[in-house]
């Protein structure tokens, strides 16, 4: 946001309605809607969500849709719509064991329990652009097959039992949780904030960061855990 020089309301005004008339694009182009961004531009949809610590695809897309595809603005709008709401509860944590899941691999064993998944992966396109999807391209059906049933053990679980890592720092179940939405980063910051601040933060630090960590440090090489 450029906020340096002073400009008439009557400029400001005008910047508006340009704005809306460069976000509408032609007028003999149907509008975008709503479902179209949830449903086709899922990923962005959840990036926004995540970043902006609100979960609401209809808001994230209409956020997409304000900001013209500006992903920083969008997550800044849906911010700031956030920061306007009432917080009435908190959530307990999630037995990742046990949820359902669409994609799961791991470069640590070649079998692990319920099998490598690869679900929806870009992992294997080979970065080629799809003609096809300019023309109205309708996929064939995926495969389908039963869900995999029973837990599915987090590798760092398994890691643990064999001793091969470091266990969890014990921490006091009574303990107030930090709301970072609510009150501004201060250091030194409790395993608490530093987990919700890593969870709304930029994607391309996040993914620089796992990068520089798989890099490793002189002859060491890590592996991905699980993903």
């Amino acid at each position: 946001m450029y906020v340096a020089v002073k400009g008439g309301e009557r400029a400001i005004e005008n910047a508006h309605r340009l704005l809306a008339h460069e976000r509408r694009g032609a007028r003999d182009v149907p509008e975008v809607t709503l479902a179209q961004l949830s449903e086709q531009l899922g990923l962005a949809v959840d990036r926004v969500m995540s970043e902006g610590s609100l979960y609401d695809r209809e808001l994230a897309a209409l956020a997409i849709k304000q900001a013209r595809g500006d992903m920083i603005e969008a997550i800044f709008l849906a911010r700031a719509f956030r920061a306007t709401l009432p917080r009435f509860g908190a959530t307990e944590p999630v037995d990742t064991g046990s949820m359902r899941l669409a994609r799961r691999i791991s470069s640590t064993f070649k079998d692990i329990p319920g099998g490598q998944i690869l679900g929806p992966t870009l992992d294997y396109t080979h970065r080629l652009l799809d003609p096809q999807l300019a023309e109205g391209f309708v996929p064939e059906q995926p495969a389908t097959s039963e869900p995999v049933s029973g837990p599915m053990p987090r590798v760092t679980d398994i890691l643990g039992r064999d001793g091969l890592i470091e266990p969890s720092p014990q921490t006091d179940q009574d303990a107030p949780v930090g709301d970072l939405t609510r009150e501004p980063l201060s250091f030194p910051a409790d395993r608490d904030l530093r987990l919700q601040n890593l969870a709304r933060a930029d994607e391309g630090f996040l993914l620089a960061m796992g990068y520089s960590t798989q890099r490793g440090y002189g002859r060491n090489h890590p592996f991905a855990g699980e993903i």
